[in-house]
């Protein structure tokens, strides 16, 4: 596997996503819920919020390393509020 830089960051990534994704299967298990309507006036379960905030941190970081360069921790910030802003209002 020479052709994939898989440093620990990338690793990190790679377990985090893992982990929500066992996390909300298990939310949904135990605590099923109804689709809500949010400011997109679609229905979105806890799964379709955490597709959402993932795509579009995934274009937060795309776009902040071609305006700003490699300060991505601070897009990591940005990618939060952007995070905590769709779970609350879609």
């Amino acid at each position: 596997m020479a052709w994939m830089a898989w440093t620990w960051p990338t690793a990190a990534f790679f377990g985090v996503i893992a982990l929500l994704l066992i996390t909300f299967t298990i939310l949904a298990i135990k605590f099923p819920e109804t689709p809500r309507t949010g400011i997109l006036r679609i229905e979105t379960t806890r799964g379709d919020r955490l597709f959402i905030t993932l795509l579009g941190s995934a274009f937060i970081n795309l776009a902040w390393l071609g305006i700003v360069g490699a300060n991505q921790p601070y897009a990591l910030i940005v990618c939060l509020i952007y995070a905590v802003a769709v779970f609350r209002y879609v």
